[in-house]
């Protein structure tokens, strides 16, 4: 039998939120500690786990002494062939055009080729470089300049083998959507110096955006704080960051004193910190409108710095991208990352890539000497790499392109603490598998973690019922052996 309207709206009116509970029953005990959190002297430095009635970019202390204040992770997205850049392989020259041994494909999966394709030997030729003798591939001339910087690591390997999962695997540390991102961790963790720029910004070039998109960047289930801004290199870096017509600065500022004054006191009431990352976001955009073009008019460089990286300043470029970042690093921004879309090369091998090392070889390596020269590289970590490798084995009927490949690929560090002029782990002979000082994903990620002074196991995040981190329940290491 149905209840009258009457009593139905009786009974709603006697339901008891959770809330409710915590701040009347509870003789307002949730608004009396969200009050005291507010109005304690709290140091700029604290633990890597910010209250929510602090500024959430505020400076905190690692777990121990850092290596490095910043990163710029050069994300070279669709994964450059290592056996083409890298890993020089004599004997996949020698078998080009014959198949591979049975027992290398003994339970081998391909991304989109029969596994029992052809082999393909390499299409540049290699030297060694600097006094480490490093060996890079002619098409980097740039990058073989800079060898005695480098910490070349040979052994990665990941478990994805398709553009989005391993794009987000390399840069959350899952194949699943969903979880905080590399740089949202760093600046979760340690804050931002910089208090006129988002403490993490990210710019994307080449043929298209990343295939992970805005996840490969993104908080999770961390505060939205802590998720990387994205900058255009040209135009208004934000869109919408200027003021429409009729509205002045003073206009614009009583509306976001007024608005952060009623957040501040909804913050105070329930806690939650979305309402934090709201207050830091309307400050933030407040200051960038004057910040953000300062930073993007790279016209005030030397031309002697803008021949370095190769930069036309009034067109968008990898190679302009990689000289904001350094601006960006000057100014206390935590992680820079820069997304370079163009390396899938399943055909056009050889044009392919020529065309992405003319596009980016020059500016990483000016990008290294100009932070050396300017005294930040010491503390500044610099990555490049992609999510995977490319096969051994030929893709098509021709023999200009390569499939994905996880089971070994190349990547390099500088600076930030790294050990320099090292080449670290080995494939086998075809460049196929990890046969030496094999580095997963995982631990990249908890060593890039330990050099911001984190021990990976202990920069968490409880969210369901579980304390949450980047290198997730799986082992991981941190590979010393890089490390100076």
């Amino acid at each position: 039998m149905s209840l009258p309207i009457e009593e139905l709206n009786r009974l709603r009116a006697n339901l008891v939120s959770r809330r409710w509970f915590m701040r009347d029953c509870g003789v307002g005990l949730g608004a009396i500690a969200a009050s005291q959190l507010l109005s304690e002297d709290r140091p700029a430095a604290q633990a890597a786990s910010p209250s929510v009635a602090s500024d959430p970019l505020d400076v905190r202390q690692p777990h121990f002494p850092a290596k490095v204040k910043n990163v710029i992770y050069l994300f070279m997205a669709g994964a450059p062939s290592h056996l083409e850049l890298f890993d020089n392989k004599p004997q996949l020259a020698k078998f080009d055009g014959t198949l591979p041994p049975a027992e290398l494909l003994n339970g081998y999966r391909a991304a989109f080729i029969n596994p029992n394709s052809k082999l393909l030997g390499p299409k540049f030729s290699f030297s060694r470089h600097g006094e480490c003798g490093a060996e890079i591939s002619e098409v980097l001339p740039h990058t073989a300049g800079v060898a005695d910087d480098l910490t070349i690591v040979k052994s990665m390997k990941t478990d994805a083998f398709n553009h989005a999962p391993a794009q987000i695997m390399m840069n959350t540390g899952s194949q699943l959507f969903g979880k905080p991102s590399l740089g949202s961790w760093s600046l979760y963790g340690l804050g931002s110096e910089s208090k006129d720029l988002p403490g993490f910004v990210v710019f994307s070039s080449g043929s298209k955006g990343p295939s992970g998109g805005n996840s490969n960047w993104g908080s999770g289930y961390l505060p939205t704080v802590y998720s990387g801004t994205q900058l255009r290199s040209v135009g208004d870096p934000v869109l919408y960051l200027s003021n429409p017509p009729g509205i002045d600065s003073q206009a614009q500022r009583d509306a976001f004193d007024a608005i952060g004054q009623l957040n501040r006191q909804h913050l105070a009431e329930t806690g939650d910190p979305e309402i934090a990352t709201r207050i830091s976001s309307f400050e933030m955009a407040y200051r960038m409108q004057s910040s953000a073009p300062e930073l993007m008019d790279i016209r005030s460089e030397t031309q002697s710095t803008l021949d370095l990286y190769g930069v036309d300043p009034d067109k968008p470029s990898f190679a302009k991208n990689c000289l904001l970042a350094r601006r960006l690093v000057e100014r206390g921004v935590r992680f820079v990352q820069l997304f370079h879309e163009a390396w899938d090369q399943h055909g056009n091998l050889v044009g392919g890539l020529k065309q992405n090392c003319n596009d980016t070889d020059q500016a990483c390596a000016a990008l290294l000497k100009d932070l050396k020269r300017r005294g930040l590289l010491e503390n500044t970590l610099v990555i490049w790499g992609g999510e995977f490798g490319r096969t051994p084995m030929v893709q098509g009927g021709g023999n200009d392109g390569r499939d994905h490949h996880p089971n070994a690929f190349t990547m390099w560090m500088a600076g930030g603490g790294m050990k320099p002029g090292v080449t670290y782990g080995e494939s086998d002979e075809f460049g196929f598998n990890v046969t030496e000082n094999g580095v997963h994903v995982r631990d990249l990620h908890a060593t890039i973690l330990h050099q911001l002074g984190f021990d990976h196991r202990r920069l968490t995040y409880k969210f369901q019922g579980l304390e949450q981190r980047l290198t997730g329940v799986e082992p991981a290491r941190v590979v010393h052996e890089i490390l100076a």
